[in-house]
């Protein structure tokens, strides 16, 4: 069994999925890599899904450009929507394998790759991959959220059901859900010697956000590849799912509602 194939992607590419992932902006969610952003370097956006982190950096970097790749090419094609929807010339997009990339060494000036480490079967061994193609005195930049920190207000029971269903789900696929606290581990053992480690955070509170964050994962929790994995791999079933997602919801119209998710980050000087 290969590499790719010793991991799946828990989330799949659901309606509720990509409007958790097109929300996504390098303010919201690459804010640590903005100052190694410059006009003419060369991008790599590694696990790039729908694209909208992507088409920032292409912005940021133009007239350099940014190549972006996932292994699944359904998603691309909304990728490339969105390029093209702001008119960006700078930017391709390809399928191809972290743990493999097609790409020659020293190729790119900054390499990307926001909430994929956790997904993968090897994150070294990703790492590596992601220096190889990246030039000397370049960057490698990585940002992955930590379930097991995850935190919230009000406390329901429902939810604490969810975070150790997903986390249980997660491993199973052959992924790492508490990834966030073992980048600098993962970036050292994958040889990197010039490593600044940070953190940041996503906080949903207020009517609008925690009304859309506990939609989409209510959703997400019943009609997702989540949800298929975690009910044909034994760890649930079809009738918990709809009480978690009902606990979502409930949690949801708290007025006081406040939820947050931490994220490791690591920028490596290759």
């Amino acid at each position: 069994m290969s590499h790719a194939e010793s991991a799946v992607y828990t989330h799949g590419h659901h309606e509720s999925v990509l409007r958790s992932h097109s929300w996504r902006t390098v303010e919201n969610s690459a804010a640590y890599l903005i100052p190694a952003l410059q006009a003419g370097l060369d991008v790599l956006d590694v696990g790039c899904g729908p694209g909208t982190i992507t088409a920032d950096l292409a912005a940021r970097v133009a007239p350099g450009r940014v190549t972006a790749v996932d292994a699944a090419e359904d998603v691309l094609v909304k990728a490339r929507a969105v390029a093209a929807e702001r008119g960006l010339d700078n930017v391709e997009f390809s399928v191809s394998d972290v743990h493999a990339l097609d790409f020659p060494d020293n190729s790119f000036d900054i390499v990307h790759a926001h909430q994929v480490l956790q997904h993968v079967g090897d994150p070294v061994r990703a790492l590596r991959e992601m220096r190889r193609v990246c030039r000397p005195g370049g960057v490698v930049a990585a940002r992955d959220s930590d379930y097991g920190a995850f935190t919230w207000f009000p406390a329901h029971p429902g939810l604490d059901r969810w975070q150790d269903l997903y986390r249980r789900v997660a491993r199973s696929n052959g992924g790492e859900p508490d990834a966030g606290r073992r980048l600098l581990s993962w970036a050292h053992e994958a040889g990197f010697t010039d490593v600044t480690a940070s953190a940041g955070a996503w906080c949903f509170a207020g009517p609008d956000q925690r009304a859309w964050w506990s939609g989409l994962w209510a959703d997400r929790t019943t009609d997702s590849d989540y949800a298929r994995v975690a009910v044909d791999g034994g760890h649930t079933t079809r009738e918990e799912l709809t009480g978690i997602a009902e606990a979502w919801r409930a949690w949801g119209e708290a007025p006081d509602a406040w939820f947050m998710v931490p994220h490791g980050e690591i920028l490596c000087r290759a």
